[in-house]
């Protein structure tokens, strides 16, 4: 490998800039004269050399500048090579690296485009088996997942690489330095670098490559031999032609694909004819349901992958892009808005839907990211769930014990409640799960639950200081048990009423303080008894649970930012529609009353087991007080908002008792009174609480820390800023209140969206 400070001259034609000096490609086909192409223009090294067993090729590559020399032979075209390139049939791999394995230079290094690795590195071994190691090239496996169905030189594009992967296959013994050129060259041609291991390559390639290719030839060959194809043929809609484009692909090419990559795509092809079958089957039988199942579940992940997925399937955060909330000081705040559903029942009415006996309805579901990924992980596990549509959900019951092995670990996003909740019920389940969730997530504490229910009988490993991923043994008995919570956490109740579906006996649950019932709530909406006497919630595993139709209301915690921003602004009257009035969930009206709110509730009512009101705010001067440490638990999703009317309030507020506020996205305490810092409002935080007395905020830059709930906050906070208030890191917002912005602007505030 040489180093570029050698090389002079003007950039395109090996420049000063330019990566390696001497590339050689072999093989002038679409991928390798595509990479010849694109090195060459976009200044990859200082010569390319190509060579082709087809002279013709080979001149055409140079007539159309796709290399700078024709070399005569393989061994000419290897011998001065920092880099070799071999862009060959697979099954032609070995026989060209014999005749060439002796003429590397020293230092050199081989890479291929192959869409196989296993028998590239087979091949690389046994004919370098013989040669001493010193003379041997540094081998980096390489596979471009860019293609088209057009071949030869003369189909050369040097922009077929830009913004489509490479993967990278590295072998254990060879150097980082090899590794990094291959992958900078990649990147010159526009591409992005991935690395995986070459067994997983394989069979991911043969799953999301070479299994559709084989349907594809496979397709147009059948219907071509039907005694209508020309009929067939000719009223073939779009749909048809673009799935059926890749039969236009090289035959060769591909034979030798499928042959070298047997062992995977005999594994693939095999669980997509098992799966073929169960179609026919429902086809013949008319069995509407196993259909729906797999269309909903198949245009559900389609969906799913494509909204959240920029990288690798459930590796990546589900919003990848750093949003920043940009908002003029001032505003009004009037109008009638309904803010979204609330997410803690949308979360439970999945997870009791599908754990149902009959076809569960929802309404009012929120689209959140976190309430999706909660969806898809139940239909991972073999629910049909069709929606949402609008906020509508129709959930297929599989009953207490239907649920079926995910095929991999379940992705729940930025959701602790939902991974927490999953804890419990999947600790009594036959089957072992893994749950995972974005970078925040992996950062929250989950031995809180974990540690009861190892008490119950489970078996679960958790990361690093009880974080996660999570990973849950199958065919665990559970034992009922009492459990008193150390801390008020609807979430770890919730967890443990769960589990108790599954174990044996009773299991109660005593909180130090009230918390949200809607665990409670629903199991009993579902026809599932659960008893409270006191500050104990119990139940009686093994029973079952009948389906319902459940009417999500709208979410206090998300209308309490409408609420917070209405009490703070002068002029301000705005309505909020059918809000959820649940007694363990109105802290923050409690606290803004108590501060001097002036918030009406009308229209009261329950629906499915849940009070829902309208509730009318208008401005007031709200007066700084000592929260009553028994509206903490009932308030502690709001209490960033709160932070914001206590800046905004005559005299001091004093918060004590919420060490959980420590634990949450972020430690909230801490975060708020960073950024009310960066706004100019001076704060005393203390271990369990904080003490704010009331002042300007000047506006400033604000870092959310991923944490929804403090970005949406400080969006409040710019409504009595003097400047403008800048928050950085708010992608996650979407996970909670998908169109906070869109209500935001409607009531009047001044707020601006940026995507870096």
């Amino acid at each position: 490998m040489s180093d570029s400070s050698l090389f002079v001259g003007k950039k395109g034609v090996g420049s000063e800039n330019s990566i390696t000096d001497t590339v050689a490609v072999i093989g002038l086909g679409l991928i390798g004269g595509s990479f010849a192409k694109a090195l060459k223009e976009n200044d990859g090294a200082r010569r390319i050399v190509g060579f082709d067993r087809n002279p013709n090729e080979l001149q055409a590559g140079l007539s159309l500048g796709v290399i700078d020399e024709a070399a005569d032979s393989l061994v000419s075209a290897v011998k001065n090579a920092d880099v070799v390139v071999l862009a060959v049939p697979v099954r032609a791999v070995e026989a060209v690296l014999d005749e060439i394995k002796t003429e590397f230079k020293p230092g050199a290094v081989l890479t291929d485009v192959g869409s196989v690795k296993g028998s590239f590195v087979k091949a690389v071994e046994r004919v370098f088996s013989d040669v001493e190691l010193s003379a041997r090239p540094a081998v980096i496996p390489g596979h471009p997942i860019a293609g088209s169905e057009k071949s030869g030189v003369s189909a050369a594009n040097s922009s077929l690489f830009v913004n489509h992967k490479v993967i990278l296959t590295p072998l254990p013994q060879m150097g980082c330095e090899a590794l990094k050129l291959v992958s900078a060259l990649w990147v010159r041609c526009g591409a992005t670098v991935l690395e995986m291991g070459v067994d997983h390559h394989d069979d991911v390639l043969a799953a999301t490559s070479h299994l559709p290719h084989l349907i594809a030839f496979s397709l147009v060959d059948t219907l071509a031999g039907e005694g209508d194809s020309k009929e067939i043929f000719k009223y073939a809609a779009g749909g048809f032609r673009d799935f059926t484009r890749i039969a236009s692909s090289d035959p060769v090419m591909w034979s030798d694909i499928f042959l070298s990559n047997s062992a995977s795509t005999l594994k693939v092809l095999d669980h997509f004819a098992d799966d073929l079958a169960i179609l026919r089957e429902a086809i013949a039988t008319q069995d509407s349901k196993t259909l729906l199942g797999v269309f909903t579940r198949a245009k559900a992940a389609r969906d799913h992958f494509s909204k959240i997925l920029s990288g690798q399937a459930y590796t990546t955060i589900m919003n990848s892009k750093n949003v920043i909330f940009k908002l003029k000081p001032g505003g009004d705040v009037n109008g009638v808005i309904r803010v979204a559903g609330d997410k803690s029942m949308s979360h439970r009415s999945i997870m009791l839907g599908s754990l149902a006996d009959g076809v569960t309805e929802v309404e009012g579901f929120l689209e959140g990211e976190d309430s999706l990924a909660t969806l898809q992980a139940f239909r991972d596990m073999g629910v049909v769930i069709e929606g949402p549509d609008e906020g509508r959900v129709k959930i297929y019951g599989v009953g207490v014990n239907g649920l079926k092995q995910p095929p991999g670990p379940l992705y729940l996003g930025n959701s602790g409640t939902a991974m927490r909740l999953f804890a419990g019920l999947l600790a009594g389940q036959a089957f072992d799960t893994e749950l995972t969730g974005d970078e925040s997530l992996s950062k929250r504490p989950m031995e809180r639950v974990a540690a009861p229910l190892r008490e119950m009988g489970a078996v679960i490993e958790t990361a690093e200081h009880g974080r996660p991923p999570m990973k849950i043994k199958g065919n665990c008995r559970l034992k009922g048990m009492h459990y008193d919570m150390p801390m008020a956490s609807a979430q770890v109740k919730s967890c443990l009423l769960l589990a108790g579906l599954y174990a044996d006996g009773e299991t109660s649950v005593t909180e130090p303080a009230p918390t949200r019932d809607h665990t409670e709530r629903m199991l009993n909406g579902f026809g599932y008894p659960v008893n409270r006497a006191g500050d104990t919630a119990s139940l009686i595993g093994g029973g079952s649970l009948t389906a319902t139709k459940i009417d999500v209301p709208a979410d206090i915690s998300s209308a309490a930012f409408f609420l917070v921003a209405a009490s703070i602004t002068p002029g301000a009257n705005l309505t909020l529609k059918h809000v959820g009035m649940n007694p363990t969930r109105v802290g923050v009206i409690n606290i803004l009353r108590a501060m001097g709110g002036d918030i009406e509730v009308s229209n009261e009512s329950v629906v499915g087991g849940e009070p829902v009101a309208d509730l009318t705010v208008r401005y007031s001067q709200l007066k700084g007080i000592n929260i009553p440490e028994d509206q903490v638990p009932l308030a502690i999703d709001e209490f960033p908002v709160l932070f914001i009317a206590a800046v905004c309030a005559e005299g001091k507020t004093v918060l004590t008792g919420a060490e959980e506020l420590r634990v949450k996205e972020s430690d909230r305490i801490q975060v708020m009174a960073d950024g009310l810092k960066a706004v100019g409002v001076d704060t005393q935080v203390t271990p369990d609480g904080i003490e704010i007395n009331g002042s300007e905020i000047a506006g400033g830059v604000v870092d959310s820390h991923g944490d929804h709930r403090i970005a949406m906050a400080f969006a409040v906070a710019s409504l009595r800023s003097k400047g403008e208030i800048t928050i950085n890191d708010c992608a996650n917002v979407a996970t909670s209140f998908p169109n906070f912005e869109a209500l935001a602007k409607q009531v009047g505030m001044q707020i601006s969206v940026e995507h870096e």
